[in-house]
């Protein structure tokens, strides 16, 4: 019979994988784009937080690395409006980087 930790760590890796698969495959939006990697870093925290709480370290370390990951979120969904509002859409095929 499977051990629940392993499962934890199945379904964590399964997460980083499945929004990494995203990340590749729905590019056409820079929103799915954005929804993908806070999947992965989703993943990536719930690994984090079932490792440290096994090897019973500080629990703070998982704290600061979700504070981190609500601020890149943040940080994304107002790049986001900010496309939006200069160009009228988030399709990538829309927009040019290099103009200012």
């Amino acid at each position: 019979m499977m051990n629940f930790s392993f499962l934890s760590v199945f379904g964590a890796l399964f997460m980083i994988f499945c929004g990494l698969w995203s990340f590749i495959s729905y590019y056409k939006h820079l929103l799915n784009s954005l929804l993908s990697l806070e999947f992965m870093m989703l993943g990536v925290f719930w690994l984090l937080s079932l490792q440290l709480s096994t090897v019973g370290s500080e629990i703070y370390f998982s704290l600061f690395f979700l504070t981190l990951a609500v601020c890149e979120g943040a940080l994304g969904l107002s790049l986001l409006v900010l496309i939006v509002r200069s160009h009228g859409n988030d399709y990538f095929k829309s927009f040019n980087f290099l103009e200012c």
